[in-house]
């Protein structure tokens, strides 16, 4: 087995618990829109970027214009995450113990650098990110594996030696087409099974050794269905 170089964390509804904010951000614009965002919606909403959730709302809506859309997404989703983002269960434990074998990690997000920016100079302001790595830092991003792909290579190391920690499907995708090792730890939304992919109930039950085993997609995966996080109701905000 090849030595863990480097472990990718996602940030929203993985390290912090900020899927449910950004969804009520998007209820939010959705409603001044004139859509109401039921659970149909939330494979546009969980886990994707900004500009694809202000394209998603402006089709459904048939109104708006997508830059102007995104734009208050951000800023409404900015305030919910200064206003507090606690971690989620097992983070700073999993981070700690990373920290004490020397196992470098950085923060792999879909989120804007404004946004990233805030969670990390609050929430996580304690956490020694070798770097983060936002929206705004690559061309294209999740589920496109260049973010992934991107933050290897500033570890100066091979995709296939690098553990990314995801809880989306789009995040999943994103790292496993980089060539990542995959851990999933789901929140909202069922991310589907896949050779190369490992599930784990909670951070709370990753270990270090864990992660190194995910390499090559060699951990012992738990079964599928009681590993998955359930969709949002289609009729309420989702809760966590």
């Amino acid at each position: 087995m090849s030595a863990l170089a480097a472990v990718l964390f996602d940030m929203d509804g993985t390290l912090v618990d900020t899927e449910v904010l950004w969804w009520r951000s998007t209820e939010r614009i959705a409603r001044g829109l004139g859509h109401e965002l039921t659970g149909a919606d939330a494979p546009e909403v969980v886990g994707r970027a900004v500009e694809d959730t202000a394209a998603h709302l402006v089709r459904v809506s048939g109104g708006g214009d997508p830059s102007e859309v995104a734009r208050a997404l951000t800023a409404d989703f900015f305030r919910e995450v200064e206003a507090g983002a606690p971690m989620r269960p097992g983070a700073g434990r999993l981070l700690e113990a990373l920290e004490a074998e020397g196992v470098p990690f950085a923060l792999v997000s879909a989120s804007p650098r404004l946004v990233v920016d805030s969670v990390v100079g609050g929430s996580l302001a304690h956490v020694p990110f070798a770097f983060t790595l936002s929206a705004d830092d690559t061309d294209r991003t999740k589920p496109h594996p260049q973010p992934y792909r991107s933050a290897a290579e500033r570890f100066g190391a091979d995709a296939r030696d690098c553990v990314a920690v995801e809880d989306s499907p789009d995040g999943a995708a994103s790292a496993e087409a980089a060539g990542c090792g995959v851990l999933v730890v789901p929140s909202l939304l069922e991310v589907p099974a896949s050779p190369v992919r490992t599930f784990a109930r909670s951070l709370e039950d990753v270990t270090v050794e864990l992660l190194r085993a995910c390499l090559g997609g060699s951990a012992p995966r738990p079964d599928r269905q009681e590993a998955q996080a359930p969709r949002p109701s289609s009729s309420t905000t989702p809760s966590t």
